[in-house]
């Protein structure tokens, strides 16, 4: 494969449609946390707000500003998290990195999705952007579980 084609393979319809519509793509207005993280390698950065309901994320915003598989990955966090506990988005987090760094399988459901950021394993340079929305949404929720 040449480089041109692997390329083309990373940068699918698919990622470049989800980064194009990011769910939940607005702060909240009064969440009970938020945390921003930045990747020092590409200078991307995520900011998130999350708000609670009986242990489950009922409210959720981003601010993406991330390369085109940043932003997908945060698409799909941000299409499946209402509903989610810590420890769910916290095992999907856990299951991406282990997809990109160690050729683990795909994320288990509600994260599922994440299966079209498979071709980014290689290209080892993209994978603290991936990270960053989800790294971002378990340090908010850390704290507030801290808190409590």
């Amino acid at each position: 494969m040449t480089d041109a084609s692997e390329m083309v393979k990373l940068y699918s319809n698919r990622i470049l449609a989800l980064a194009a519509d990011i769910p939940h793509a607005e702060r909240l207005d009064a969440p009970q946390a938020s945390q921003m993280k930045r990747s020092p390698l590409c200078g991307s950065t995520v900011t998130v707000d999350v708000s609670l309901e009986n242990g489950v994320i009922s409210a959720f915003g981003q601010d993406v500003k991330a390369c085109a598989l940043g932003q997908a990955s945060a698409s799909v966090l941000g299409g499946a998290v209402i509903g989610q506990s810590l420890e769910t988005v916290r095992k999907g987090r856990d299951q991406l990195a282990a997809m990109l760094k160690s050729d683990g399988p795909v994320p288990d459901a509600p994260f599922d999705g994440l299966e079209v950021l498979d071709p980014a394993k290689a290209y080892k340079n993209r994978h603290a952007s991936i990270l960053l929305a989800f790294d971002a949404t378990v340090t908010a929720l850390e704290s507030l579980s801290q808190a409590a």
